[in-house]
């Protein structure tokens, strides 16, 4: 049985579920492999214009495989070694494959997503979680080790230092409705709900301007590294760009004669 389950849907949405549910999908070196395999079909395919992040069963994903994770090692290597290799080589790649991911991706959490499957939930572009859903960070109080799979980036970022530290200090669960009050998340959604709302929002997008809605999510990015004043200047060689492109003239001109601007037939992604 595969790693994953894979399907595009109406409009171009791909879909991928995370399918080993009887280990909460943890992540192994097969499950990673193929998701960085379904992420390069998103980079190039281009009936593919936004992608849906899911998993099978009760969880999201429960982290690192710690069972039966597959990478290759080297007796003399150390542990700390080992995992720094498996990180190098897999997790570290799929982070940033699905942040730099060209077409916008929403994660749909479905239940738990513990350790670095937190990280994994949040690197999406649009975080939505089923009602039922749970984030915990466990690496520091069970394993004595940071957050990873971007977590230490991502959670802070998101939270503030505060929250983040009660995160990863105390490795409580929190709920998705708690995530959602405190911004970690977009939205909580009903579980039966979960993924049709995931695609109704991803097909939202896959009318829109592929570029141009990346665009606005690399903008924020690159705001939570640089002062106010590097950030106009960063709009302003970014629309310098975008504004001399198809798609601003279509939007435009849409709006000049008050119709709803037609992105597919002119923009390729």
């Amino acid at each position: 049985m595969s790693s994953l389950k894979t399907e595009v849907k109406e409009k171009g949405i791909f879909v991928i579920t995370l399918n080993r549910p009887k280990v909460l999908n943890s992540l192994n070196k097969e499950i990673i492999d193929e998701l960085l395999e379904a992420f390069d079909n998103a980079y190039t395919d281009q009936s593919i214009r936004t992608v849906v992040l899911t998993g099978e069963g009760r969880g999201f994903c429960s982290g690192a495989d710690l069972a039966g994770g597959g990478w290759p090692s080297d007796p003399k290597w150390s542990p700390g070694e080992s995992t720094a290799n498996a990180m190098e080589i897999g997790f570290n790649p799929l982070v940033r494959k699905i942040v730099n991911c060209p077409k916008p991706v929403v994660n749909a959490i479905n239940g738990i997503a513990a350790g670095g499957g937190v990280g994994l939930a949040l690197c999406g572009d649009l975080i939505l979680a089923a009602d039922t859903a749970k984030f915990k960070l466990v690496f520091g109080p069970q394993l004595g080790i940071i957050s990873d799979v971007g977590a230490s980036w991502l959670v802070p970022n998101l939270l503030g230092r505060a929250k983040a530290n009660g995160m990863a200090l105390l490795g409580e669960d929190i709920s998705a409705s708690q995530a959602e009050a405190w911004g970690l998340i977009w939205k909580v959604i009903p579980e039966k709900d979960l993924l049709d709302e995931a695609c109704k929002l991803a097909g939202r997008m896959a009318d829109g301007a592929i570029t141009g809605l990346k665009a606005i999510v690399k903008a924020h990015d690159n705001a939570l590294q640089v002062s106010l004043s590097d950030q106009l200047d960063y709009e302003r060689d970014t629309q310098r760009v975008l504004c001399d492109g198809a798609v601003f003239k279509e939007g435009v001109q849409a709006f000049l004669e008050k119709r709803k601007p037609n992105f597919r037939d002119i923009e390729e992604v």
